[in-house]
């Protein structure tokens, strides 16, 4: 999952959500409720379910080897289960026939998937929250400063730099909006069995999901979701639309950081963005991570809307690659909303720099033209339509 360069470009929280410890803790959480749900209907017996339960805790469990057996086996599932059966059957013989019953290992896997996609959007959703009110007070802050727009990579007319973080902040909390809908939607109990009917389960199945998806915290699915991939793949799409839309500020702050420019700046920090060799030089560090996300996650996305077409009941592959595919999405997503949820808060902005850069475009220009494209009043009226959307923003999602 990590790897040297992989670091810097993520945080360590969103590397911990998808780390091996993590995620054979939420399958452990799978197997425990699945236990506690089938003992509460019946279907085992309650001592079995005490000594499943009991024995779900990722520190029994030797997880380096699970991972490395997986290989092997060719699914995460059947390595944890045969552990889980042997480390059972130490305690309680008689309950290991009732470990994992009448489930299979997609059911395990998807369900411990969304567990721990769970906490990242947490970590996601808090982050960009944190941006998005860094751009409001900027936004009000400067709604007036005057600022050069540019079209095309040129000089183009008069805008208001609270204007820019309107036009920054909005599709972020589009974003959060978004996710809130699709979320619940994908982040949802995946419990169907062999073929998806969990006929195993003696017509109890539809209780046992309902119960299980109650304690885990999870929506409770209509049926199983083993090859029907919509809704998850829906929500790894709203995060590449977030993930776009970060990138954009962030390739809008480095061309005006830029020396030439010069009309904002990533705030310094000790260690952060110093070159190796050139003192005079501050590298935009939190630009740079979002940058690299946004040009990263496209292809994660595309991916995931690849491997859609799964074979009948269960696939052979394609699920295996969303697998592999999906914590690194999350992971880039979360990296790019952190690096600027930390940068904006202290984004150095430069009023003075601004207007020096309009006046040197202005002094190119016939008065007729200027006095057209580059009149005060055009900040003005853009300053005004930011404290309108301003106030829009600020109203509870």
């Amino acid at each position: 999952m990590s790897s040297i360069f992989e670091g810097f470009l993520s945080s360590s929280e969103g590397l911990q959500a998808f780390g091996d410890r993590s995620f054979v803790q939420a399958m452990l959480q799978f197997e425990a409720s699945l236990a506690r749900a089938q003992a509460a209907v019946g279907l085992i017996p309650e001592s079995s379910a005490q000594s499943i339960i009991g024995t779900c805790k990722v520190d029994l469990f030797d997880t380096a080897k699970i991972v490395r057996e997986s290989a092997r086996a060719g699914s995460l599932a059947i390595p944890l289960v045969k552990s889980l059966k042997e480390t059972v059957g130490l305690f309680n013989p008689a309950a290991v026939a009732h470990v994992h019953f009448g489930c299979t290992s997609q059911d395990a896997i998807d369900t411990a998937m969304a567990l721990v996609t769970r906490d990242a959007l947490d970590l996601i959703e808090a982050d960009v929250s944190k941006a998005v009110s860094a751009l409001l007070e900027l936004g009000a802050l400067h709604a007036h400063t005057p600022v050069l727009a540019r079209t095309l990579m040129q000089p183009a007319s008069l805008t208001s730099f609270g204007f820019k973080c309107m036009g920054w902040a909005a599709p972020l909390r589009r974003s959060l909006q978004r996710l809130r809908v699709a979320r619940p939607n994908a982040l949802k109990l995946q419990l169907g069995g062999t073929v998806g009917t969990l006929s195993a389960m003696n017509g109890k199945g539809a209780r046992v999901s309902e119960l299980m998806a109650k304690n885990l915290k999870l929506t409770a699915p209509q049926m199983s979701w083993h090859t029907q991939r919509d809704e998850w793949v829906a929500l790894g799409c709203e995060l590449g639309l977030l993930t776009g839309s970060l990138g954009k500020i962030a390739r809008d702050i480095v061309l005006m950081s830029q020396a030439e420019v010069g009309e904002v700046a990533e705030p310094v920090e000790p260690g952060r963005g110093g070159p190796s060799n050139m003192p005079h030089k501050h590298n935009p560090v939190a630009s740079m991570v979002a940058i690299a996300a946004s040009q990263r996650v496209p292809q994660r996305v595309a991916a995931l809307l690849a491997v859609m077409p799964q074979e009948h009941e269960r696939a052979l592959g394609a699920w295996q690659a969303e697998l592999a595919e999906w914590p690194q999405l999350v992971i880039s997503a979360h990296g790019s909303a952190r690096a600027l949820a930390q940068a904006l808060p202290g984004l150095q902005v430069d009023a003075h720099r601004m207007r020096e850069n309009l006046d040197a475009v202005r002094a190119t220009l016939t008065k007729a033209t200027a006095d057209e494209w580059f009149h005060p009043g055009l900040a003005k009226h853009a300053g005004e339509l930011a404290l309108a959307q301003l106030q829009l923003m600020r109203e509870p999602l």
